[in-house]
Formats: C-alpha cells, structure tokens, sequence
C-alpha cells in the first residue's frame, strides 16, 4: 500500500479501492496569480499556448503539492469551438461566453468536422501531451471541461435554454443531445492525449437553475450517456446547493461526484451517494481556500478528511488570487490528519 503512485491512489480513490491516504487534488480550475508570476505562465496567455497552459497547470503540483496537474482553466474551449464567442478575461478573471450560435431556434446547427481542430481543442490536447512528458506516468492528469447540460446552454443562451425547458422540450432535448455528443468527442480526444480523468462542471444543471424535475427526466440520460462512452474514470462536479439532485446524480455513471460546501453535511451526502460513486470536495474556494487563515483551511480540510471525503479537493474552482500558501495548507491538513 505504502508504495502507492499519485495515479493509482487517485483511481483507486475514485473507483471505490483500498488506498494508503485520501489524496488531496483539484478537479475543478487550478490557475492562480501567484503561480502565473512564478513560473511566467500568465492569463489570458495560458489559455491559448500550450507550452502556458502545461507550465501554469504544473506549477500547482510542483510548488503546491496537489496530487494530480489539471488543464485547462475555464469552461469556455468546446464552447468557443462550436460557435460561442468568448471574452477571454483577464490574469485574474476567467474566459467568459459572450455570444451563442443558436439564441433563437437550432436552425443550421451541425457539428463542425473538424470538431477538434476548432478553437483551443488542439491547444488543450498539446498541454496535456506536454504535462504527460514533464511528469512522467505516475502522476494523474484530469481534463476539465464543461458538461453537456452547460455547453447546450451555451449555444442556446441560458435565455433560449431555460425557456424551451418549459416551452419547446423537443427544441430542448435537441440541442441536449447535440451538445452530448459533442462533449464525448472532446473528453475521449483528451483522454487519447492522456488525460486520466475527464472532469466536467455543469453548473446550468444546478437546482439553482434547473428543477430536479428537469434533471431526473432530460438531463440524467445525457449524463449518463457523457459517462458511459468516455473511456476513462469520470467526475462530475455541480454547483450550488445539490441535496435536490444528489441522489439523481449518484445515478448518472459517474465515478466521483464534486460539490460545493453549500451541501452541509458530508456524511449525509455519502449516505445519500451509498456505494454508487466516491465523494470529491468540498472545502470551500471562495470562503475558506481564497482568505484563509491557514488554521482555518487545515481545520475544514480535516472536517472534510473526518466526514468521509474520498478525493480532498476544493468545493469549486480555485480563485486566482488565492495564495499558494493556502494551497498548500490543504496538503499540509491531509498529511497532518494521517501522521
């Protein structure tokens, strides 16, 4: 057991297997100021150039000690491929979708051809190839990417999207499957790459925005479907306050699921969850990882350790003007917590 790879102790972690310790990683975005300036890999740059984007993801294993390298850092590259104008932000805020393709109705809407040869993809499965080089077979990378429920919104508009959900849902399981095959297409692209893990964050499929209705009958069997034709352990991260869907995402295929803090209870949730998939957080990014003090990221890190957490993470991406410090406190409270 002591012999464990990073790899190894994520997969089993994720899988459901015996490990030596919980690892502590990021499956949401890993980018921050800090590290930008220290290893001269900055946004908006980092985005687009593989050699950044490989640079800037490694620096948060290397100089921080998160136990798997993460790319990229923003939910807008499939989106921005298939047809959405993106602002691509700032060195301290994220790219953004501006413009939709579809706002009105789906006509003229197909897939590009040469899907991943569109926008950034080819950036993004070049950073992966470079991190696979610099840091060889046992450690984890995770793709991210945004899951097919936000993806359709956004080449509908959130508008158009929550509106056919109540007015046209065969406008809306349309675009839904339109947008689910395109994320399979772009996760198993990762995963050839050598992505390990394929994470997704659907935040338009929040009960903040969708009615657990809405999810349990149209947006579970895109998930479902996301799961089963990825070839590669999968996680699935919502945000906002998910005990309305808990149980309905446990059944959607994938191995770990990832929540905020706003859930509360861990150990309710893990009882909620049972055996059908590991539990990956949740330590809060904008209220405990981002102004710290140390002792209080420690203490909620072995909250979280204490409650069950099978993955250590935090409970959404990272903010980039948190310290490195407070980064690596997460891995200091995991390795306290085992001592």
């Amino acid at each position: 057991m002591g012999d464990m790879t990073l790899k190894e102790r994520l997969l089993n972690a994720l899988e459901g297997k015996e490990v030596d310790k919980v690892p502590v990683c990021s499956v949401t975005q890993t980018g921050i100021v800090e590290l930008m300036d220290e290893v001269g890999a900055p946004w908006p740059e980092a985005h687009s150039d593989p050699e950044k984007m490989a640079k800037l993801a490694i620096a948060n294993y290397e100089l921080s000690g998160l136990e798997a390298v993460r790319v990229p850092y923003c939910l807008t590259v499939l989106a921005e491929a298939m047809g959405c104008e993106v602002n691509m932000g700032t060195k301290n805020r994220q790219p953004s979708v501006t413009a939709h393709p579809y706002p009105k109705d789906l006509e003229g809407m197909k897939m590009p051809e040469n899907l991943l040869d569109m926008g950034r993809i080819q950036a993004v499965l070049d950073a992966i190839k470079i991190i696979r080089e610099r840091v060889g077979p046992d450690v984890p990378i995770i793709g991210g990417m945004e899951g097919p429920v936000t993806l359709a919104s956004d080449l509908a508009s959130v508008k158009s999207f929550m509106k056919w959900s109540l007015k046209k849902p065969e406008m809306l399981e349309q675009v839904l499957d339109f947008a689910t095959e395109a994320t399979i297409s772009y996760a198993n692209s990762m995963v050839l790459a050598g992505a390990d893990v394929i994470a997704i964050a659907d935040p338009v499929a929040s009960p903040d925005l969708m009615s657990p209705d809405s999810f349990k009958n149209v947006l579970q069997s895109r998930l479902q479907k996301f799961s089963s034709d990825v070839n590669s352990v999968t996680v699935l991260h919502v945000c906002g306050n998910v005990n309305p869907i808990l149980d309905y995402m446990a059944d959607c295929g994938f191995e770990g699921l990832s929540v905020e803090e706003k859930i509360g209870s861990v150990k309710k949730a893990k009882e909620v969850i049972g055996d059908r998939a590991r539990f990956v957080g949740n330590v809060s990014s904008p209220f405990v990882l981002l102004p710290g003090p140390v002792d209080k990221i420690k203490e909620e890190c072995k909250r979280a350790l204490e409650e069950g957490v099978d993955v250590l993470a935090p409970g959404c991406g990272i903010a980039p003007m948190t310290p490195v410090s407070h980064i690596k406190a997460m891995v200091e409270a995991r390795n306290e917590y085992y001592a």
